[in-house]
């Protein structure tokens, strides 16, 4: 919470503590001037003397609004400019988080913690800025002005405030823990509407609403358990404290009483003691609020502080080379390399060795789980390889800046990710400025201009979230256009053409073979008909490349090409 804390600027703090003082001053001088009109002003019938105090207070009480504006507009700004930066600093850690990091908090989580979490910090930081400051303040100066109108009354406060100290303690023993455990349900909560919401078509297509709805209602009555649980025993804290103020002042009436009859007391005095007494009760609630709420914000400070302070596993080289701009000889190299996954025992890639060169097309094909993806995923850095070595147009990828690695390399992944925009704008998100033209090209070669064409709007047309409005193949499509856009010397195809049938398949291919002569295409598929064509074919099992060469060579040589190739072809079709 303190590094949290660190983060409020300096000058608006002591602007919100200056102006919180200045408040208290006055909400403090206000019973003396009231206890003023009636011993001075009413018990004398003098009503200059009631006019004159009266305009006074008055003044006091204008003093005492500006002030409490002045610190709630500084103590606000405060709280939402740290939410505001804290949310920037959680979403840019999310983005930049390594694979094993973000599947180590999960999605529903760091959005909780990117909303609810930093909005019990903000709510938190604007009670300290504001409560914090005027509880104690107003605790010791109304104690010690309460002590001047009559020392002997103040000794029920001996009685008051150890009362007041236990019944809090026991309310923040019990909400405490509770409070620290919504988090966690709430991130339950979350993962499970997330879910719902993302796998609907799934849900109705197996015609499991009924059992999605009874896992969030369960997800959400625990919630609702204990978020009523624990609200139920922090309103306690209300009653309660009502019900000490009350015997507090009846108690101050009946011994105070008893001081005026004996003319030791003055009414006003009375009256303003009365004042003061509620004065420092309230403050002592405004602190136990604050205590209840800080643990609270406690927990969401660690949590946010959990993703600020993850350490990069993926990290810049100190003195970074780079890797040579397009338009020259490009190279793509693996040089014996083993990775595994992070607490993983056996080797996800055991031995990966090949070389790419300009115009080469490397195909990856193998059975499910043989390691695929997790080669492709390698060459931009989603992970950190083991052992060997990984290079780009002669450079390791581990002697360059990530920036520097991908911005030379088109990736196109298994799931074809669109944002809501218009087209234009998903095309540009490859490069920025792109021109209509280059567009265009693209998407002729990636065989999407024809569709794109046929909408109303062309390249304006929109594409609503996860680009819902395109089927399957044409977001396809439209994903490896976006990846041609950047013209770059590598292409990485992660099984990116499932969706599209054997024509516009073997379309695509043959644009790539013509348009793209000086870049190296490596591409995953499941199916031979894609991979015929290539220059290089890597068959991967369990790992490991058991077989490298072309589609003829392999077809002749290796079992678990032709076991492939015999599963989706037929003799006819090999002829």
């Amino acid at each position: 919470m303190l590094k949290i804390i660190k983060r409020i600027a300096p000058a608006s703090a002591i602007a919100a503590f200056l102006f919180m003082i200045v408040q208290v001053m006055a909400d403090l001088y206000l019973p003396t001037l009231t206890s003023n009109i009636i011993d001075n002003g009413v018990a004398k019938g003098d009503i200059d003397y009631i006019w004159q105090t009266g305009f006074v207070m008055i003044g006091f009480s204008v003093i005492s609004i500006i002030a409490a504006l002045g610190n709630t507009f500084f103590a606000t700004r405060e709280s939402q400019k740290l939410g505001k930066d804290l949310r920037s600093e959680i979403y840019q850690k999310s983005e930049n988080l390594s694979t094993n990091s973000f599947d180590k908090f999960g999605t529903a989580s760091l959005i909780t913690r990117t909303t609810n979490d930093v909005t019990q910090i903000q709510m938190v930081m604007q009670m300290f800025l504001r409560m914090m400051i005027n509880a104690p303040i107003t605790l010791i100066g109304a104690s010690f002005l309460a002590y001047q109108k009559d020392a002997q009354l103040t000794k029920i406060f001996l009685i008051v405030i150890p009362i007041m100290i236990v019944l809090i303690g026991a309310i923040m023993f019990f909400a405490v823990p509770l409070f620290k455990s919504m988090q966690k349900k709430n991130d339950r909560l979350n993962l499970v509407f997330r879910e719902g919401l993302t796998g609907v078509r799934v849900i109705r297509a197996f015609n499991k609403a009924p059992y999605e709805e009874n896992r969030f209602d369960d997800a959400n009555k625990d919630y609702l358990h204990t978020a009523v649980k624990v609200n139920t025993i922090v309103a306690l804290m209300l009653p309660i404290m009502t019900l000490i103020m009350s015997g507090t002042n009846v108690a101050i009436i009946w011994i105070g009483g008893h001081y005026v009859a004996d003319m030791s007391m003055e009414v006003g005095n009375l009256i303003a003691f009365m004042t003061y007494a509620t004065q420092i009760l309230i403050s002592f609630m405004m602190l136990s609020m604050i205590f209840v709420m800080v643990p609270r914000a406690q927990a969401s400070a660690a949590r946010i502080n959990e993703v600020l302070d993850e350490k990069d596993q993926i990290v810049d080289p100190t003195n970074p080379e780079t890797i040579s701009p397009e338009g020259t000889a490009a190279s793509l190299a693996f040089d014996h390399v083993d990775f595994r996954y992070h607490g993983a025992e056996n080797l996800a890639l055991e031995d990966i060795d090949f070389k790419a060169n300009s115009g080469d097309v490397v195909a990856i094909i193998g059975g499910t789980g043989s390691g695929k993806s997790t080669l492709v995923n390698l060459i931009p850095r989603m992970f950190d390889i083991d052992e060997g070595e990984i290079s780009i147009n002669d450079k390791s990828i581990s002697k360059v800046t990530q920036e520097n690695l991908r911005d030379n390399i088109g990736f196109v992944p298994q799931k074809a990710v669109l944002f809501s925009g218009t087209i234009r704008e998903n095309m540009q998100y490859g490069r920025e400025d792109a021109t209509d033209d280059e567009i265009w090209k693209a998407l002729e070669i990636a065989q999407a201009s024809d569709f794109v064409k046929n909408l109303e709007e062309g390249l304006d047309s929109h594409v609503e979230q996860g680009g819902g409005n395109f089927s399957g193949g044409q977001k396809q499509r439209l994903a490896i256009a976006r990846a041609l856009v950047k013209q770059v010397d590598l292409y990485v195809f992660d099984d990116s053409f499932s969706a599209l049938d054997f024509k516009t398949d073997a379309n695509l291919r043959k644009a790539l073979k013509e348009n793209v002569t000086d870049s190296i295409v490596v591409l995953v598929a499941q199916r031979v008909s894609t991979v015929i064509d290539a220059d290089t074919i890597l068959v991967l099992d369990q790992g490991k490349v058991v077989g490298q060469g072309t589609h003829k060579e392999l077809l002749a040589t290796n079992e678990t090409y032709q076991e492939i190739v015999h599963s989706q072809l037929r003799e006819e079709d090999l002829a």
